[in-house]
């Protein structure tokens, strides 16, 4: 017998993880390249201390106070009425979205996303024993409904996950499309995973407009990304009073510990602090749209805080150009394609000069061949 037993669909399965290498420029799993003031890490500190005097005991096993403090957050970022008993938390969106598919997934029933989409989710599928299937979107990475309900119709799922923006393209899907496919799902779940929600562009709408007319629909943000709290590994959702409870089965108890939920309330105490970088952000990524389509890349639209650019024969040896010159990003999704995270002016002139660099080296290079 093999040692150890590990389930037979997980041999020889790598872990996930993007490259976490010591360079001078990181621009590739999408953080907030801009850090909490003194003032803030000063509040976190000082609640986290609090909470340490009681650390002999089980944290607030419903997190009341950081439900009432996401809610009314996110009542002032596209939702509205938005009451605590909507609210869910975990331990980062993973945890959120493993818990969805341990409620409504399992041994039997269906998942299904349209790639490119976020890598992880088939992961979850795997872990909780649901069937994984992947459709498909347009060419330009644009919403194709039509495949969407045939593809529904044929596996009948119990959870549709879904980014908007889309990661790894930054693609927003409009409210026709997410409306429509909860009227597809009556008796499902859709998931709309608003992880980088925060940096939609003006006139771009939030799903959570849609909750008041949809109790089949889930949508999820998280703090690691506009708030800039990747390190402290919060994610929520809001939804239904009855998708909530039943998360409230399967998830582990105490999972949120006391130190988690006093940096988040903290956090949320300067909301406006921390996400004031988004406006420069989101300027940033505009313009660096902007400079690679003027170099004649192709390049997504883009609601997040990161930009797909392409399409180069050899995407790896791009990369490890970049790389070799200091800048780390991404090398995902369709082939061809790689994905840089906007980071500050400082970072992004950077990333031009690496590319430009690299870009002409390899020219050269095929000329002399």
């Amino acid at each position: 017998m093999t040692f150890p037993p590990l389930r037979e669909e997980l041999r020889g399965v790598e872990p996930y993880g993007a490259p976490q290498l010591d360079v001078p420029v990181q621009l590739n799993v999408n953080e907030n390249p801009y850090g909490p003031s003194a003032e803030t890490v000063a509040d976190i500190a000082a609640a986290v201390a609090a909470a340490a005097t009681t650390l002999n005991r089980y944290p607030d096993r419903e997190f009341t106070e950081l439900r009432e403090g996401l809610a009314a957050y996110l009542n002032g970022s596209g939702g509205s009425g938005l009451s605590a008993d909507q609210i869910w938390a975990a331990n980062g969106s993973n945890e959120i979205m493993l818990q969805v598919l341990q409620a409504f997934g399992g041994p039997g029933r269906t998942a299904v996303s349209f790639a490119p989409t976020y890598s992880m989710y088939p992961e979850y599928a795997r872990d909780t024993s649901t069937t994984w299937v992947a459709g498909r979107r347009h060419e330009d990475f644009s919403f194709d409904l039509d495949h969407a309900a045939a593809l529904i119709a044929e596996h009948a799922p119990a959870v549709v996950l879904l980014p908007s923006p889309n990661n790894p393209t930054g693609t927003a899907l409009p409210h026709e499309v997410i409306g429509k496919l909860c009227d597809l799902l009556p008796g499902g779940i859709v998931v709309i995973d608003e992880a980088y929600g925060e940096f939609r562009r003006e006139g771009v709408p939030s799903a959570l407009e849609l909750l008041p007319s949809y109790r089949n629909l889930v949508v999820t943000r998280t703090m690691s990304k506009a708030f800039a709290l990747a390190g402290a590994r919060l994610g929520y959702l809001a939804a239904a009073p009855e998708i909530c409870d039943a998360l409230r089965v399967v998830r582990l108890p105490y999972h949120l510990s006391a130190v988690t939920q006093a940096t988040a309330n903290a956090a949320l105490r300067h909301a406006d602090e921390l996400l004031a970088k988004v406006a420069e952000l989101r300027a940033e990524r505009d313009s660096t749209v902007e400079w690679l389509r003027a170099q004649g890349h192709a390049v997504a639209d883009s609601d997040a805080n990161f930009c797909l650019f392409g399409l180069f024969e050899d995407r790896h040896a791009v990369w490890q150009g970049l790389l070799d010159r200091g800048v780390l990003i991404r090398e995902t999704g369709p082939d061809g394609w790689l994905r840089v995270s906007i980071g500050t002016a400082a970072e992004m002139m950077a990333f031009k000069d690496a590319l430009t660099e690299t870009l002409t080296v390899m020219r050269k290079e095929t000329e002399l061949t």
